[in-house]
């Protein structure tokens, strides 16, 4: 299930990134008029690709999730993942790619009851 969510993501953010925030139309057109609600969108989430809010964000539920045990950690860490996955393809990949990492090494650990070893 994660996965699916991942792969809509990233073609979701590739699709905001081509089809809203670089076609030339948009541009044209919120240089013009910048009343139009799609331009009022495009200038929001230009603000928060330019202060970082999404990678920011991403890091900070990540390294939040690496600390915290169990199910709580996980799905931290599988929200911090979705955010991170925008971040990147909205051109704040120098943030988000650690929070990629934190959060892909919290999700793939393994419990720790599997960790500890018996000595019988």
């Amino acid at each position: 299930m994660l996965v699916l969510l991942l792969v809509a993501c990233t073609a979701t953010s590739y699709e905001v990134r081509f089809a809203l925030m670089e076609d030339p139309r948009w541009v044209g057109l919120c240089a013009e008029s910048a009343s139009h609600w799609a331009c009022q969108l495009r200038a929001g989430l230009g603000w928060l690709i330019h202060t970082r809010v999404l990678a920011w964000s991403a890091l900070c539920l990540a390294l939040l999730a690496f600390f915290l045990p169990r199910r709580t950690g996980w799905w931290l860490a599988a929200l911090g993942l979705l955010l991170a996955v925008p971040a990147l393809v909205l051109y704040s990949a120098s943030l988000a790619v650690f929070a990629v990492v934190i959060a892909a090494l919290r999700l793939v650990r393994a419990p720790r009851a599997a960790l500890t070893i018996d000595h019988a």
